[in-house]
């Protein structure tokens, strides 16, 4: 089942809501249903899967215990 973002165009509010089978998307703030879906990256994990290095946090500049280097933009 996919997890897809919106925001809406009431109220403004970015939030990723769990889609099932025919069901329509609202906003969990204002409830209203005009919605603007993000563009999202899709994820896959497999069982072998690790987290990328991060460079930042391998030189001691970074202090995050689970730090992958990406989401925080340290590693540019």
């Amino acid at each position: 089942m996919p997890i897809y973002e919106y925001t809406c165009e009431s109220c403004g509010n970015e939030f990723e809501i769990l889609i099932r089978g025919n069901e329509k998307a609202s906003c969990p703030s204002c409830g209203k249903t005009r919605l603007a879906k993000k563009f999202s990256l899709a994820a896959a994990h497999t069982a072998g899967s690790t987290q990328p290095a991060c460079p930042v946090q391998e030189s001691g500049a970074c202090d995050v215990s689970n730090c992958c280097g990406q989401g925080c933009g340290m590693n540019r």
